[in-house]
């Protein structure tokens, strides 16, 4: 299905084994993502290799897209912790494969449902009958540069910044940029970097990573109506569970979503009082 809007072809995709996902716990109750951790072990069948000394991939039990691989951690990191120029090293070793979307949802609201670090990693085209992105008209057309921006066309909140890091960039310089990128682009949609490497980041957000570009996203809700969104979502690509999501998204429109889980439509609404 593709639903159009703001100029943008959206990918709605109607997968109704959502409802069988498991819902993340939160570390501070009982029965906590730690005790429960499906990546402590992981298993062996979605095992694909090693993406660095302290990473492993591992195939996505519950993928809507074929190849879609997790970028875990070895040891228990918290989800909600900054990623780091390792967490970035491991990302491109498997960017500087293929091309790819690497994505990372920050805390449940941003869509996480684990709470064990785990980067993500989606081959491109998401839809052989369209861009490699279906946001993809709308974003390479702009000039991008090492500093934090945001683009007309894009009606919520969010920061971009350039890469620049083709197939053959040595994986070791590609991922210290991305990292400093990373660190630039937080503090520009409000997420405050925390003092120390280990503590949680105060606000949920989604950031999305191609070879040519990083897009950070703030976060205030899980979902728009009945429908989640994770990072997927501001990629141009949304899951709805039956015909009654789908409707809902056709009746509002995709960027309407965007803009209730970003908090933009409560901003526009303060603004006018």
């Amino acid at each position: 299905q593709y639903v159009a809007d703001g100029g943008i072809r959206f990918l709605v995709r109607l997968v109704r084994q959502l409802a069988r996902k498991p819902r993340p716990s939160s570390p501070e109750t009982p029965g906590s993502a730690v005790r429960r951790n499906p990546f402590l072990p992981y298993d062996p069948e979605l095992y694909v290799a090693d993406a660095s000394p302290g990473h492993v991939g591992l195939l996505n039990k519950f993928n809507v897209v074929e190849h879609h691989l997790l970028i875990v951690t070895r040891a228990f990191e918290e989800q909600e912790t900054l990623l780091t120029r390792e967490d970035f090293g491991a990302l491109w070793r498997c960017l500087g494969e293929y091309q790819g979307l690497g994505f990372y949802n920050s805390g449940v609201v941003a869509g996480a449902s684990q709470m064990h670090k785990h980067l993500q990693l989606v081959p491109l085209p998401l839809d052989p009958a369209g861009p490699d992105l279906p946001i993809a008209p709308v974003i390479e057309s702009a000039e991008f540069s090492p500093d934090a921006r945001s683009l007309d066309a894009l009606p919520f909140p969010h920061a971009i910044a350039g890469l620049e890091a083709g197939a053959g960039v040595e994986p070791e310089a590609a991922a210290a940029r991305a990292h400093d990128r990373y660190r630039r682009l937080l503090p520009a949609i409000g997420v405050a970097l925390p003092a120390a490497s280990g503590d949680r980041v105060a606000k949920p957000y989604n950031l999305l990573v191609t070879r040519r570009w990083m897009l950070a996203v703030p976060r205030v809700r899980e979902c728009f109506h009945s429908i989640s969104c994770n990072s997927l979502t501001f990629a141009g690509a949304l899951l709805v569970r039956d015909a009654e999501e789908l409707d809902v998204l056709q009746r509002h429109g995709p960027l309407a979503a965007l803009r209730h889980v970003t908090g933009e439509d409560q901003e526009k609404k303060a603004r006018l009082f």
